[in-house]
């Protein structure tokens, strides 16, 4: 079993504990805090009713959370050890002495600062070779980014394996080979709240008008695009030059303090913090996780619908774990044609339900049709196939929604090719929680050329796929409910 220890469970570490656990580690976590399960059990409810519906693959079966009295039981066993410790470097190179004399010698050490470099971590240890800086973005079971630096006493191996396992849990390794104070995100942040601390104690905007500034604006563009994709998009098609021809003198006018850091004093420290509870109060900081964690689904949903940014990163995680969720991709994978195919394996994510709290009977036609094109592509009707000129177009469909289901709860879908020969393919979906039947789905299909728009038969291969899936489940009862009109007697 892949196991992870976590030294140091707050905010940071918890979200660690989440992000392993909830992708099917084992962890185990030290932390000296009476509060230490409590708290990593809140930011755990949390995770569990987002990450889940984040991608559109079922995540692992969850692993076990363990808690320690000592570094040493902790890291026992261990292949991923993660200190995220306070920002003190004698308190982590503490921690680092035991991890010396107790890790496991094949073990990554990592590290969640945000300022230390790893070099002086590493330094003075004779396993050296086994810390990095991973450093991580809250939340973390949500955030993909990890900037991963190393040093030269870090051998190929240990960044390589680093790299593997941070992947492995759908999180991005920036691989940063020279090591700077703050790496690098934070110094962009670190810019960004000089200038603001400026812009408040001048008068020029509260803390409200420069959240809404970055959240209405810019916010959503770095999300997408960075820093310099967007800038050269926004030098049209002469690209970056026109772009830093026309805004590079800029550089020289004083639109911005950043080499000049106001007075932090209390007058400053209570200024903000009065604007800050006036923008906020009125919601608890478990409110303020739950709607910051929806809103970063939706976008990173939304942006796994372009396969763009973080959004195709979770794609290519989806793709990464579907055989391990049973989910075949093509005729060869299936294990037993016989039997309906199993074409969704999922939890009901967040912005599937409805003012009633459950799934919205849209969100139901939305799952069959991607159960549609999982089988239109076990067919070999592809991206590839479908790109030189043919597809499938859907020409009746039938919705039987007999049963709710929540957000957050595990579906399959399983499909039967009831007819697939000439230009037809008749579909039977089945939605299920557990044994309950939620929902059918009855779908007939025409192959069009995609050129003329006009119905026309499809490749031999797609339609010899089909033949043989209607021949195969054409041996099981028929379904209750097949050919059934609106208001027919169930």
């Amino acid at each position: 079993m892949k196991t992870a220890a976590i030294i140091g469970g707050g905010v940071i570490g918890g979200g660690w504990a989440a992000r392993f656990l909830l992708n099917g580690w084992d962890v185990r976590v030290f932390d000296p805090d009476p509060q230490a399960e409590r708290k990593i059990g809140e930011v755990l409810d949390n995770a569990r009713r987002s990450l889940p519906g984040l991608g559109n693959v079922a995540l692992p079966a969850e692993g076990a959370l363990t808690f320690h009295a000592t570094v040493a039981e902790a890291v026992a066993g261990t292949s991923w050890i993660q200190e995220s410790v306070p920002e003190r470097l004698d308190l982590k190179q503490k921690i680092y002495a035991e991890l010396q004399a107790q890790a496991p010698t094949d073990a990554v050490i990592g590290s969640s600062t945000s300022g230390y470099k790893p070099s002086q971590l590493q330094e003075g240890f004779e396993n050296a070779a086994q810390i990095v800086v991973a450093h991580p973005f809250n939340p973390v079971y949500l955030m993909p980014l990890v900037e991963l630096v190393t040093t030269a006493a870090n051998p190929p191996e240990v960044i390589d394996t680093a790299k593997e396992i941070i992947t492995s849990v759908g999180m991005y390794p920036l691989h940063l080979k020279k090591e700077i104070d703050a790496h690098v995100a934070d110094r962009f942040l670190e810019a960004v709240w000089r200038e603001a601390l400026w812009l408040v104690k001048d008068g020029i905007a509260t803390t409200e008008e420069i959240d809404n500034a970055i959240r209405y604006g810019f916010g959503i563009r770095w999300a997408q695009m960075g820093l310099f994709e967007t800038y050269r998009v926004a030098g049209g098609e002469a690209g970056m030059k026109h772009f830093l021809a026309q805004f590079g003198p800029c550089l020289s006018w004083p639109w911005t303090k950043l080499m000049d850091v106001p007075e932090y004093n209390d007058e400053l420290v209570d200024l903000i913090a009065g604007q800050s509870d006036a923008q906020s109060g009125h919601h608890s900081i478990r409110e303020l996780e739950r709607i910051r964690d929806d809103n970063l689904v939706g976008m990173m949903r939304a942006l796994s619908a372009n396969d763009w940014g973080a959004g195709a990163l979770q794609n290519d995680h989806d793709m990464s774990r579907m055989g391990e969720a049973g989910l075949a991709r093509s005729m060869e994978e299936v294990a037993d044609i016989s039997q309906p195919l199993l074409t969704q394996a999922r939890v009901v994510p967040l912005d599937w339900t409805d003012y009633n709290g459950h799934m919205t009977e849209s969100r139901y036609l939305d799952a069959f049709a991607q159960s549609t094109d999982r089988l239109m592509e076990i067919i070999g009707c592809d991206a590839e196939y479908i790109a030189s000129g043919g597809s499938y177009f859907t020409a009746e469909t039938h919705i039987r929604h007999l049963d709710e289901v929540h957000a957050g709860h595990p579906i399959q879908v399983r499909t039967r090719v009831i007819l697939g020969q000439g230009k037809k393919m008749h579909l039977w979906h089945e939605m299920y929680e557990g044994d309950r039947l939620l929902a059918t789905g009855e779908h007939m299909l025409l192959h069009v050329d995609l050129k003329t728009r006009r119905s026309a038969p499809p490749a031999a291969h797609i339609e010899a796929n089909l033949v043989r899936l209607a021949t195969a489940h054409a041996a099981l009862p028929a379904p209750e409910g097949l050919g059934r009109a609106i208001g027919a007697p169930r």
